[in-house]
């Protein structure tokens, strides 16, 4: 496929080269890889549960060692609020006041979200803000029918002229109202992050934001600093990084050619959250706890909270210690038969690995090698809940191309629906992923893994979307908890629902997790 000199320095400047371009291209051709599920992971088979003693042992060893550690809360938070509001601009585009009412156009449409929406109204944590707002831009307000009040106050949410809510990051947009202020998801962030992911009174909070709200964030933290810090007692070392233009992909049309635009210039899009691996790497810490931005919970369940992020992060230190105990003993030159056979016990044990039946026809040396090739790898501890049919997968045994068996986080994007078999072991599902990781990222020696080299190449997503009405192709990397993670060591536990709360259209913020008054 040849590229003009103007392609050429488009590339460039994204930071790529020909070569990486034309390998996308190959990629998106080739199409979706499905993942070969065998059955799904289930309590006692890959998902372990505690009980209360087991509970408070693991919370030990994190408090016992957590001032010894450097400790960071990784939260993905680039995302817009646009699709939170996608049935209220259905709505509005829709609904004509001088013709219809709200409550016909409920009933002929099935507008279920749109009732709940206008019955929770007053619920909502911007609803005096809004209120404000609509007195100002419309004078004759509490002249106007019921109808057209509703209406003009959604216009006041999403109008760009207006209050604009659906431009907002998903951060900074207000999701909680306490009887003195009003708290967005960035600052529930903060006070969870002073609750688990603090040592010696510091808690580093490290956001993926889009570069064009750098500002608004950083406006944000200089508001709130001064009260959170009070209020607990922490010292906060925020930071932020944006997604690196280098992991944008091409698009293509449905004809595998480069899609251009009316300038004839390519369209290189960003390539999802998997792409979030390269700000992941960036990091220098001992425990990394990973939370999407809109999964957050009102104050009065935060220390219920922290009590599973506390138990995820004991996991993750224990594990880590008899994995570095074990690879110091294998770097020893007097290693026998019967240890190697109780390492591989323990990766069996430990981390649901597959140990390969030729192993016990190895040497020691052999041995050896499998053992530390297959221990000093980067750690991950995943909650997990029961689950409630949410979009997005969950925790499944799987094969890979060479029919090795691992269990992996796999998003319902990978998944066969076409295939009955593979149907039929989702609909067996217990369990979700909720996005709620705690990992090690250095080895045994205290060295960085390049986190990069664990990555399943082959698990990216092939999908259509639509621009300017014309269907395209785009390619997005491995997901960040999904392919991303593939050849990591994973170990996952249920917690309880409690945990996951996110908002993923407005109306989730009514839900009870969501409020305080």
């Amino acid at each position: 496929m040849n590229f003009t000199d103007n392609d050429i320095e488009q590339i460039q400047n994204h930071d790529l080269t020909l070569e990486q371009v034309r390998e996308q291209i190959e990629t998106i051709k080739r199409g979706m890889s499905f993942t070969n599920l065998t059955e799904a992971a289930s309590i006692g088979n890959g998902i372990l549960r505690f009980d209360s003693n087991e509970q408070n042992h693991y919370i030990q060893v994190f408090e016992d060692k957590r001032n010894s550690l450097s400790l960071i809360k990784f939260v993905p938070a680039s995302g817009a609020a646009t699709r939170m509001f996608k049935f209220l601009f259905k709505f509005l585009a829709d609904f004509n006041v001088s013709r219809d009412t709200i409550n016909g156009y409920i009933n002929k449409n099935k507008g279920s979200g749109l009732a709940v929406f206008f019955a929770g109204l007053e619920k909502l944590p911007f609803f005096e803000e809004v209120v404000h707002k609509v007195h100002k831009v419309v004078p004759n307000f509490n002249e106007l029918s019921y109808d057209e009040k509703r209406v003009e106050f959604i216009k006041t949410m999403l109008d760009k002229d207006r209050l604009n809510y659906s431009d907002f990051p998903k951060g900074l947009l207000p999701f909680h109202r306490y009887k003195y202020h009003i708290a967005t998801a960035f600052e529930e962030h903060l006070y969870e992050a002073s609750l688990y992911a603090s040592s010696n009174k510091v808690a580093n909070v490290h956001f993926t934001i889009s570069p064009k709200h750098n500002k608004a964030f950083d406006k944000e933290f200089k508001y709130i600093e001064e009260d959170v810090e009070e209020n607990t007692q922490a010292a906060f070392n925020i930071s932020f990084s944006n997604q690196r233009k280098s992991t944008d992909t091409i698009a293509l049309t449905l004809n595998n050619e480069p899609y251009r635009n009316s300038n004839g210039q390519l369209l290189f899009r960003a390539s999802g959250h998997g792409a979030l691996l390269d700000n992941l790497n960036g990091l220098d810490h001992d425990l990394i706890f990973i939370k999407n931005i809109d999964n957050v919970i009102v104050s009065k369940h935060h220390k219920e909270l922290a009590k599973y992020k506390k138990i995820l992060a004991g996991v993750l230190i224990e594990a880590q210690q008899d994995v570095f105990e074990f690879l110091h003993i294998l770097d020893n030159e007097d290693v026998k038969d019967e240890t190697c056979n109780l390492i591989a016990e323990f990766l069996r044990d430990r981390f649901n690995l597959i140990i390969i039946d030729k192993f016990q026809k190895f040497t020691v040396n052999q041995k050896i090698d499998y053992l530390k090739d297959k221990l000093n790898r980067p750690i991950r501890v995943g909650g997990i809940v029961k689950n409630e049919k949410e979009p997005g997968g969950g925790p499944f045994w799987v094969k890979d191309k060479d029919g090795n068996a691992s269990i992996q986080v796999v998003e319902f994007a990978q998944i066969d629906f076409s295939s009955e078999d593979q149907k039929q072991i989702v609909r067996n599902a217990t369990h979700f992923n909720p996005t709620d990781f705690v990992c090690g990222i250095k080895n045994y020696r205290g060295e960085l893994f390049d986190l990069k080299e664990y990555v399943d190449v082959n698990a990216n997503f092939v999908t259509n979307k639509s621009i300017l009405d014309q269907e395209i192709k785009v390619l997005e990397r491995p997901g960040l908890w999904n392919g991303s993670m593939a050849h990591w060591n994973s170990i996952f536990i249920e917690v309880p629902l409690m945990t996951f709360n996110p908002v993923k259209t407005v109306n989730d913020l009514l839900k009870s997790p969501h409020q305080f008054l």
